[in-house]
């Protein structure tokens, strides 16, 4: 690695709210010299950001990326080549549906030194904050992560619907919202009981957070009617019923 070089931190802020955030976390977003963030860490960590902290907004939201993978990829490469401390701060964790692995091999690439910063995957903590454990001995031993948005330049989905579909253990779709319907018709085509319960989780873990509860085949209609948007979370599986029994009204 070029030693002239700054260096730059891909930095997981966990699932929004900002007691979740890592010490080490929350050090680096102080001592940064650039940031490079998407909105997803939510508004009170960002801002928490100092106002001498250069600030590049790389948020992307369904349809309206400000900056392309490759300009984000480029900010960090030209920031740090200035000597610059910048940190990529995003939601959750980085290497969790978050493209993390991807600026890393570009930072590779390109000889610029680099530190992962893990943080709180929203996979795991919204459910948990919702009153839903993923794994339970009576109902579930098992859980797997998928993305509801993959890139749309693959000629097919990667996602094994029938493998899903087959599944006995919890599944979570992170960024599934404008693929609900599409991804429940994917689920009993190939098999899955329509009954399976499923929750979709809004706003995890901040003060807004809500949950809409229903079944495969009845949840997208469910979710239209309640005017569900994203950013949300969606649990598929026995352990929804959980929330009642645990306290959780709905």
């Amino acid at each position: 690695m070029n030693q002239k070089n700054g260096k730059v931190f891909l930095v997981g802020s966990g699932p929004g709210d900002p007691e979740l955030l890592t010490l080490k976390a929350d050090r680096l977003i102080k001592s940064a010299d650039v940031m490079v963030c998407d909105q997803l860490p939510g508004k009170e960590i960002l801002e928490s950001i100092p106002e001498s902290v250069e600030k590049i907004d790389a948020g992307k939201s369904a349809g309206n990326h400000k900056l392309s993978q490759n300009e984000i990829n480029q900010v960090l490469v030209n920031k740090a080549r200035e000597g610059k401390t910048v940190v990529r701060l995003k939601g959750g964790d980085p290497y969790i549906f978050g493209r993390g692995g991807e600026e890393v091999e570009e930072l590779v690439k390109e000889g610029i030194n680099f530190e992962v910063i893990p943080g709180i995957t929203s996979a795991i903590a919204v459910p948990a904050c919702a009153g839903i454990p993923l794994t339970h001995r009576d109902h579930a031993s098992m859980v797997t992560f998928i993305t509801g948005h993959e890139d749309p330049t693959k000629n097919e989905s990667s996602l094994d619907w029938e493998s899903l579909s087959n599944f006995e253990g919890t599944i979570v779709i992170l960024m599934g919202v404008k693929r609900l319907k599409q991804n429940a018709q994917q689920l009993i085509k190939h098999g899955k009981n329509p009954k399976t319960p499923v929750a979709i989780i809004e706003n995890g873990t901040h003060s807004d957070q809500r949950v809409t509860v229903g079944t495969i085949e009845s949840i997208a209609d469910i979710a239209e009617d309640r005017g569900v948007k994203p950013p949300a979370i969606t649990v598929i599986g026995d352990v929804v019923k959980l929330r009642n029994k645990l306290g959780f009204n709905d």
